[in-house]
């Protein structure tokens, strides 16, 4: 909960990956509130008691919201789409801008990689910028795993991780009515 709140107004890319990876966790806890206090609240031994009891409410409402979206198995929860129809949003505004060159640039940079992605099966009727998150998110995984990733996988991460961060940074520029002034 604490590091979502950071996350949402530092980095929301980040933040959308990391509530992706909760979704992940709370499945991988049955969406059993008993089963994730034992293994993701009771185990931190930074937390306050106060500070536990809130994280594991955070969880129990995040619980009850993949319950009533039907998103326990797959999915994401709505508030997730949400931001991410936001920053599909912002993308497409950025890219028909002359004023953003750079931003444009990254984007081309990184599109044989999603191009690539959807020739191997990505969702093709998914947005482009969805497709970035997914690759992204996997080779999280992937890490996580301690798995081998390739040099190619590497580049195409570099190139992903440089939009979703030049989209982050102008998420909060347009959060703080800043963007229309940038150029």
């Amino acid at each position: 909960m604490y590091i979502a709140e950071k996350l949402k107004e530092q980095n929301i890319a980040e933040y959308l990956i990391y509530m992706w990876q909760v979704e992940d966790l709370l499945r991988a806890n049955h969406c059993r509130i008993d089963d994730v206090k034992r293994t993701l609240v009771e185990p931190r031994a930074d937390l306050t008691a106060e500070q536990r009891q809130c994280l594991t409410q955070w969880y129990a409402d995040l619980i009850d919201m993949m319950n009533q979206e039907g998103v326990v198995e797959k999915g994401h929860l709505q508030i997730n789409k949400n931001v991410m129809t936001w920053l599909i949003d912002l993308h497409l505004q950025l890219l028909r801008s002359p004023k953003y060159p750079y931003y444009g640039a990254a984007y081309f940079k990184a599109l044989p990689f999603i191009v690539e992605l959807r020739a191997k099966g990505a969702q093709k009727d998914e947005p482009e910028l969805e497709t970035c998150f997914e690759a992204l998110y996997g080779i999280l995984l992937l890490r996580l795993q301690k798995r081998l990733v390739s040099k190619e996988t590497q580049q195409a991460q570099e190139a992903m991780t440089a939009l979703l961060s030049m989209l982050a940074n102008y998420y909060i520029a347009d959060k703080k009515g800043e963007l229309l002034e940038e150029g």
